[in-house]
């Protein structure tokens, strides 16, 4: 007899007092529980670990407990407590009260804004979760929750990867873990802890969403899973030609079969997800049937002479693909000062494999715009802002497809900025100081603000004058 048996309403486990038995899965069993001071509800985790229970059940457990106790944030539940008691190992986590993501599967294909706002939420949690150094390895619809503010909750860390802890789900099996639909090429090749594995996985689901359909199905055999690492999907656009290209430019780009070729984080992609108007459609946004069998066989025999792949941590990967603010004032100072955010630029990027910057400028309500025609001038202002922006970074000679222009409406610069940035997942912001002035001293400057505020690396550049020497 299993000892979850005994697990029935008004039960104690560490001072937790057993309501319900909420639901079972193929490796542990949830109950809703009642925390000491019943103020409010929790979930009581316990593996299956009785007669017949798979072997990974125990280390999956293990690798939750030690994942959960390391993380943090509003997009992962929060551990209570955790511990033994005679009916085994428990976990007593956060109980996130939400809509899970399966609710709006179940309904796809889903409208576009829908897709886009799900999926940026999503992106955003995955990003928050790889640097805290941790991959999940088994993303689907099930292991993701809604909260009312919108944020996405990640749940179910049996299968994951930390960057600083042994990986016990690799010594437990030589097979592939997660779920097939869902799996990553790489992971289907046996390398685990690559964040874009993740990525993948999110592109899985921005499909099913968009079409209501799984892009490579759910094979059962492992022969079929690695079909993927050959054969690409079928274009969304095909399935449901009323997407638009962009739309489908994000889901194939994340379903790239080379690790390389992906979205280097998800936090590009939640970017992109929420800025459409910035996507750069290339062939795969128009495509409209699967690549031949000539590029499968050019895969399949790549894949024949590939190195293995060099294992670096969740942290390694994200260095490599900075997202860098430029705050760029084109109606302020000199073109010694532009140029010397230029330069600020290309020294910071020039070590980074997949680096992307976002040219970015605030544009200030004034008197001319709380006329009657505020709104037009206000356009036309705007649109003024974004011409002088791509001018700016035109000297920069950086691919287009890497570059972002923005342009910010708002009283307040420094506080645009530091949303902006603290929404955009931005790594390092590069502004110019303006010169001093006993205003300026006395209100504070938009550098100092985000020198103090930013929720990332601040650098801010000045140019220098040139001075006659004596000889």
């Amino acid at each position: 007899m299993e000892a979850l048996e005994h697990l029935k309403s008004g039960v104690e486990i560490g001072g937790y007092r057993v309501l319900e038995k909420l639901r079972e899965g193929g490796m542990a069993v949830l109950y809703r529980v009642a925390s000491p001071s019943g103020a409010e509800t929790c979930l009581l985790k316990i593996p299956k670990l009785g007669f017949g229970s798979h072997p990974a059940c125990y280390a999956g457990f293990d690798v939750e407990q030690m994942i959960l106790g390391r993380i943090t944030g509003p997009h992962v539940p929060r551990l209570f407590a955790k511990g033994e008691s005679e009916f085994g190992p428990y976990l007593v986590i956060e109980h996130i009260v939400g809509t899970p993501l399966a609710d709006y599967a179940g309904r796809a294909p889903l409208p576009v804004d829908e897709i886009a706002r799900l999926g940026a939420a999503l992106a955003s949690a995955i990003h928050a979760l790889h640097r805290q150094e941790v991959v999940h390895h088994d993303l689907k619809p099930s292991h993701v929750i809604l909260r009312p503010d919108g944020r996405a909750a990640l749940i179910d860390f049996g299968l994951a990867f930390h960057g600083h802890l042994p990986d016990l789900v690799e010594e437990e099996s030589d097979r592939p873990a997660g779920t097939p639909a869902y799996l990553s090429p790489e992971q289907l090749a046996g390398v685990r802890g690559d964040p874009r594995s993740d990525v993948f996985a999110l592109g899985v689901i921005l499909y099913l969403l968009a079409t209501g359909r799984l892009p490579f199905g759910e094979p059962a055999s492992l022969s079929g899973q690695c079909r993927r690492l050959y054969i690409d999907s079928a274009p969304p656009r095909r399935i449901r030609s009323d997407l638009p290209p962009w739309l489908q430019e994000i889901i194939l780009h994340c379903l790239e079969v080379r690790a390389e070729a992906r979205y280097a984080t998800a936090a590009q992609v939640a970017h992109d997800l929420t800025h459409p108007d910035q996507v750069m459609v290339t062939e795969r946004g128009n495509r409209l049937s699967r690549p031949g069998l000539m590029t499968a066989g050019r895969r399949w025999l790549a894949a024949l002479v590939e190195p293995p792949a060099v294992r670096k941590s969740p942290a390694a990967h994200l260095a490599l693909a900075p997202h860098v603010l430029v705050a760029v004032d084109p109606t302020y100072g000199s073109e010694a000062l532009l140029q010397t955010l230029r330069d600020a630029v290309a020294r910071i990027i020039a070590g980074e494999a997949h680096w992307r910057v976002s040219c970015v400028s605030v544009l200030e309500p004034s008197a001319l715009t709380e006329q009657e025609e505020g709104a037009e001038i206000m356009r036309s202002l705007h649109t003024q802002r974004l011409v002088e922006l791509h001018h700016w970074a035109q000297a920069l000679g950086l691919p287009q497809e890497r570059l972002r222009f923005h342009v910010l409406e708002g009283g307040d610069a420094a506080a645009q900025l530091i949303e902006y940035a603290r929404a955009s997942h931005v790594d390092h912001i590069i502004m110019g100081a303006r010169g001093s002035s006993g205003l300026r001293r006395f209100l504070g400057s938009v550098s100092s603000r985000l020198v103090a505020e930013a929720p990332c690396t601040v650098t801010v550049v000045r140019a220098v004058p040139v001075r006659d020497w004596p000889p």
